[in-house]
């Protein structure tokens, strides 16, 4: 599959506004567009860096407490749509030039026609997964003890996947089987510390897929969903959701994880074509056990869950 090798390009208006300010602090929202840009395509959760980062650093901005904290999350991901369609968008094209003749001819015949059909039925468990889940993805799953715990879990998950999975199959060769399967571990990602990409990749690696096919398999199957937040957070701001005086910081944390999450998506491909995914488990655990020792010897108190 071919890839889009420009950077997008940053706003006219982007120093001009950032120059205003609202309640939340510009600084806070570049320091989490770059989380999210790094956290969301990496196997080692953005939800849960997007709650641990201001929780261990005792932020105390309006837009990053209670149901607000999860709007500017969901915001964030506006940024890392036009990452993943930037570094995609020839595949995209090519799939949705393909689902047309499929439907037009009424046949399967074409691995690309397959693979558009398999992310669509893919992306189903994740779909429901997010109505269901919605209220629990704002309150209770936001709990750092279940994050890292999750984080741990995870990171076992990867491991166990890297000696178990055969790495032998490259894009041309995912079943509607593998399709299902990792679309279900997708499912998971509603909880923070689970990761998307993460889940994904950790049940690509078991169905026998190569280390940059699980990747970019998971990075294609996550567009729509991704999609599907930052629809919302859209209609949340286009609602009144976000107050006029935030959305210089909620435009430059989105810039921001749009650029760093091009670069990230790139970086990652290349780095696992020769790489195990090790790097990422042990840092998994590690941040982990440090969330679960802050909690438990109550060096940091848990924030409140509404």
């Amino acid at each position: 599959m071919s890839f889009l090798r420009r950077t997008p390009s940053l706003p006219f208006w982007l120093p001009a506004i950032c120059l205003q300010g609202g309640n939340m602090d510009l600084v806070h929202a570049v320091v989490l567009g770059i989380v999210q840009g790094l956290t969301e395509f990496m196997p080692i959760s953005s939800s849960a860096h997007l709650v641990l980062v201001p929780w261990l650093l005792r932020w105390d901005d309006p837009q990053l407490l209670g149901d607000n904290a999860l709007t500017f999350d969901v915001a964030l991901h506006l940024g890392t749509l036009v990452a993943v369609l930037g570094y995609f968008w020839r595949d995209w094209v090519e799939i949705a030039r393909s689902l047309w003749t499929s439907v037009r001819e009424r046949s399967l015949g074409d691995t690309r026609r397959r693979l558009g059909w398999f992310i669509a039925l893919a992306t189903i468990p994740g779909m429901m997964a997010g109505v269901i889940l919605e209220s629990e993805a704002e309150s209770t799953f936001r709990n750092p003890s279940l994050i890292a715990i999750m984080l741990i879990a995870l990171g076992l998950l990867l491991l166990f996947s890297e000696y178990v999975g055969r790495r032998a199959k490259g894009m041309d060769h995912v079943s509607l089987k593998d399709s299902l399967l990792i679309g279900v571990a997708q499912a998971f990602a509603v909880i923070p510390g689970v990761s998307r990409s993460g889940s994904t990749i950790s049940a690509g690696l078991l169905c026998g897929l190569t280390r940059d096919t699980a990747a970019r398999f998971s990075f294609l199957l996550g567009t729509p969903i991704i999609a599907g937040a930052a629809a919302k957070a859209l209609y949340d701001m286009a609602k009144g959701n976000v107050p006029s005086n935030e959305l210089p910081a909620f435009g430059i944390g989105i810039v921001t994880s749009a650029v760093v999450g091009y670069f990230c998506i790139g970086l990652l491909l290349r780095y696992l074509r020769r790489n195990s995914t090790s790097v990422f488990v042990a840092y998994r655990l590690a941040l982990g056990l440090v969330v679960l020792v802050a909690v438990l010897a109550g060096w940091i108190p848990v924030p409140p869950l509404s």
